[in-house]
């Protein structure tokens, strides 16, 4: 699938909450629980360093986005940090690279330094593998950090990419 990815626009909000949350309703990789409507989506998406939305250039139909923002403050505020959302009909057909190079891209022009995952979910073997390919470094592993939907433990994988 080609797609184009550009910056969050006040008539994505629809689709933008409809994708984020899925991936919150599937409860495997955002550790987010509460799902977002229309008002709570538009604050949470415009206040995002950036918000990026990708579509597809044939159907123009909104498949994935991500957000980017600050890890920490003050001399920890050149580490950022990104989630990604993929439509769930829309998953496998690589968006989440492309939305992962889209967003190491602006991460750079914004003047980070380093992209830092805090919480990639063991079990989220699809992403890790894109994380290895994109040359990210695994930081080790945090034994039950992530709580699943089940409430089960699942160990999480921090990484970061140099900028």
């Amino acid at each position: 699938m080609e797609i184009i990815i550009r910056k969050f626009k006040k008539e994505d909000i629809k689709d933008a909450v409809l994708i984020w949350n899925q991936v919150v309703e599937d409860g495997r990789a955002f550790p987010q629980t509460e799902f977002l409507d229309e008002k709570t989506g538009m604050d949470f998406f415009e206040e995002q360093s950036f918000t990026g939305i990708a579509y597809s250039s044939g159907s123009g139909e909104i498949v994935g986005l991500y957000i980017l923002h600050p890890n920490n403050i003050g001399r920890c505020g050149h580490i950022c940090n990104a989630s990604y959302a993929v439509r769930r009909d829309a998953r496998g057909q690589h968006v989440g690279e492309q939305l992962v190079r889209h967003c190491l891209s602006m991460a750079k022009d914004l003047n980070f330094r380093i992209l830092q995952f805090n919480a990639v979910v063991r079990s989220n073997t699809a992403a890790l593998a894109l994380y290895k390919k994109l040359g990210f470094v695994q930081l080790g592993i945090i034994p039950g950090g992530f709580r699943l939907k089940d409430g089960s433990y699942e160990d999480i994988v921090p990484h970061y990419h140099l900028l």
